[in-house]
Formats: C-alpha cells, structure tokens, sequence
C-alpha cells in the first residue's frame, strides 16, 4: 500500500548493478554483486545480467551520471529484465528518478534485503521488527506514489488538491504505524526479558552462535543439542532466534541460541530493528562466532560479524572463532587456511560432526569462570538442594550416606552462597572422612547414581 511504486505482480528477472567509487578494490566490488546476486535469488528472481559502474563523484539524479544511467536502462530492456537493482542505497528521490526514466520497477539493496526478511519472518516479533523497518524505509517515499494527481498550490485545508490530500493522509497512517510497531516490539522487549529473569533464576548458562548469514548456524545447533531447526542453503533462513539446551562433557547444561545471521552493508534501521532479536547475543556469557571457511570473503565476513557485534555493545564478549564446513575441503586447502588464521580457531563440520568434540571441551573450559567446584554434604531434608543441582546439570559424583547426600559438582558461582553451609573441607588434600570411612567414588559400587 504505502510502497514508492507498485511494483510488478511478479518479478522475474532483474539486472544488478554495482558501484565502484575511487579507492574501492574492483575485485571486492565484485564479490558484492555476487552476493546481491545471492540475495536477489533467494527471493527466486532470476538475474539476467550485471554490471560494475565505476564513477568519480556521485550525482545528484542518478547518482552516476545520466549517460550511464542510460545505458544500465538499455541494458536491462536487452537481457529482458523487468527489475533493476542497484548495490547501494538510493535516497527517493534517485530511486523516484531511474524509475521515472527506466519505467520499470528499480529498488536498492536495503529493499531487497526488506523484501527477504519480509518472506522469512514467521513469528510475531520478527513480523513485527520487519513491519517497522519497512515502515521507516517507505515514509520517505511516499510522494512517489501519488505523482500522478494533482497538486493545488496555497489556499487553506480545504483547498487543497487531492494528491496532497491523499499523501498527508498517508503520512499520517506510516507515523501512526511506526509508533504502533515501536510500541508493540516494546512489549515484545518486555516479555522477553521477563522471559530471560525467569532462566536467571535457574542460571544455567548461556551461549548464542553469530556469523554471517548462510554459515551454517542453524546446522551446528542441530549438530550440538539434535534440535530440528531449519536449514536452508539461503540467505537469512533463520529469522527468529531458536534456544535449546546443550549438556557438554563435564556434565554441566548451557542454553544455546541460533541468531539471525549478519550480511554487510546491512541498513543501520534494520540493526536497530531486530535488536530485541539480538539480546541474546548480548547478555549471553559468550559468543560462538561461526565463518564459512569455503567463502573466498572470509576476512571480510569475520569484520562485518565483528561490526555489527560492536553496534550492538557485544564486542566485549568472550568469543569462541569456529571455521564451519571442512568436510567440503581436502587437506591441503585446510592446512593453508589453519596457517592463515592462526591459532585459537576450531575447525569443525556440522554436517559430519569432525571437530564437534573439540568445540564442546572449550565451551567447558569457558565455563570455568563461572562454576565453582564443590564437595558437599547436604541433609537429607534439604533434598531441593540436591534436585536444583541436577536441573544446572552440576553433579559429578553422589553418594546417599546416613548423615545426608554427599556430592561433588559445579555450582554456579551466583548459587554459591546458598551451597556455602553444606561445604565440606577436604583433609589433608584428600576427600572428606564421614564416619571415619572416605568416601571413594571411585568404587562404582559405593555410588549411587542419579538420573
């Protein structure tokens, strides 16, 4: 309804177009258009050609210049294309201008990636953040719609033509709109929260998996906790964020979030947008960044994570650096990526699961902070105690003896002080004596063991 130009009923093909201004790398400029080339295929629209347009200071109409312009047209009618999309943001007016000249519909990047969001949003609060962006991307250009009728000059309210007319009202609608979705995806903030006090008052702790989009996320989640998220070899499958939990080695329990995944030049109102989706990024105790270690981009996609992380005041996290997909390499091109990348890095594959054991032994060893080790001796009427313990996934050992339940296992560091008046002190580096008997969990046969 409040689009710039109604655009076809179905766009088939489209001819994508990139900017190279003075001091971009030719080569990165084309490595983007193959990614708008992705993007405008996801929303299955067939591209039908392309073409890099190098210029020096950008115009005002255009933003290349007007000869250009013309033949990017030329060019888009020859390969029969009935879309043409631009890889970088248009202001309306420029948008207003090539479809006024091309007649045909024009859109920029922000409008594509609007446009897949749009089709991958399934829950309330994703419907609602993609609502808003779009709204914020469309108030501007509601004047293009309405170009075709009249528009009297001066006189009073009532004086007024009825474009103007028309177009004040729809103003009004979009701001209205706005106020209504910011005001929703308020609440939808507020119920997360909630939502997360609640987990705070079991604190198991929490990881969430960033990166670029289509690294494979969702196929590591499934991987780690057998959850059945979608996978899809496509920009931005995951909109909604899906958390499940993960019992590691040690025995210890940490909630897992998938996130949306990050693309570059993503518009700043769409960060901004989806910030109630990224939260659990950033109260998450740390991060697993996961890179596409086929991508020839690899630098340029751990920067973009990396920046967007920092827009959303997540930069400081602790960060696990995960290179996805090594099944697709052969050895040789592996070691050469390793040598490049340095050390600190896990290697894994989510589809065969190489690596997966490795990962999950640091994300242990980055648990250590926040557990505290602990033998205890809890009475038996305070078996709540020894219930909330297994519900955190912290027991390693236990043992029902006629004083109580002795236990050794982690203890989350903000439950420490509630476990404080069952610890018991080991003597002489050795575990505690009750009843002069040392209590050996080693002898399988003096444990009883509790699901």
């Amino acid at each position: 309804m409040f689009e710039v130009q109604e655009k076809p009923k179905l766009v088939e093909r489209a001819f994508i177009v990139g900017v190279e201004y003075p001091g971009d790398v030719h080569e990165q400029i084309d490595l983007l258009l193959d990614e708008l080339n992705d993007l405008v295929e996801t929303l299955e629209i067939k591209v039908g050609g392309r073409e890099i347009v190098r210029i020096k200071n950008p115009r005002a109409k255009f933003l290349i210049g007007p000869g250009k312009a013309e033949e990017i047209i030329q060019l888009a009618r020859k390969h029969r294309c009935d879309c043409i999309v631009i890889d970088v943001d248009l202001s309306p007016g420029q948008q207003r201008n090539w479809e006024h000249e091309s007649k045909s519909c024009v859109i920029d990047r922000q409008e594509v990636i609007l446009d897949i969001f749009a089709s991958r949003a399934q829950s309330k609060e994703a419907v609602l953040q993609v609502d808003l962006a779009r709204m914020q991307y469309s108030l501007p250009r509601l004047k293009r719609a309405w170009t075709h009728l009249s528009r009297q000059r001066g006189g009073g309210v009532t004086q007024r033509g009825e474009g103007e007319a028309q177009l004040e009202l729809d103003q009004r609608m979009v701001r209205n709109r706005i106020t209504k979705l910011k005001k929703d995806i308020a609440g939808v903030v507020k119920h997360r929260a909630v939502q997360r006090k609640r987990r705070q008052k079991v604190p198991v702790p929490t990881a969430a998996i960033v990166g670029y989009t289509n690294a494979g996320k969702s196929s590591l989640l499934n991987r780690l906790t057998g959850a059945s998220v979608l996978i899809e070899d496509k920009l931005f499958a995951t909109l909604d964020p899906t958390t499940r939990h993960l019992t590691l080695p040690s025995g210890q329990k940490i909630l897992l979030t998938d996130t949306v995944g990050f693309v570059r030049r993503l518009p700043h109102h769409l960060i901004n947008a989806f910030k109630a989706t990224l939260e659990e990024a950033v109260v998450s105790d740390f991060l697993i960044h996961v890179i596409d270690i086929t991508s020839p981009q690899i630098d340029q996609y751990r920067e973009t994570t990396l920046n967007v992380l920092k827009e959303l005041g997540a930069d400081e996290k602790r960060i696990i650096t995960v290179y996805n997909k090594i099944d697709l390499l052969d050895s040789e091109q592996l070691g050469d990526i390793k040598l490049n990348t340095g050390t600190g890095s896990y290697y894994i594959s989510s589809q065969t699961g190489e690596g997966i054991d490795a990962l999950m032994s640091q994300m242990d060893k980055f648990l250590e902070d926040s557990i505290s080790f602990m033998e205890l001796l809890i009475p038996h009427h305070r078996y709540d105690l020894v219930s909330r313990l297994h519900e955190l996934g912290g027991v390693k050992n236990e043992k029902a003896i006629e004083e109580g339940v002795y236990i050794q296992g982690n203890v989350p560091r903000l439950l420490v002080n509630k476990f404080m008046p069952f610890k018991m002190r080991p003597i002489n580096g050795a575990s505690p004596r009750i009843n002069d008997e040392q209590i050996d969990f080693k002898d399988t046969a003096q444990i009883e063991e509790r699901d």
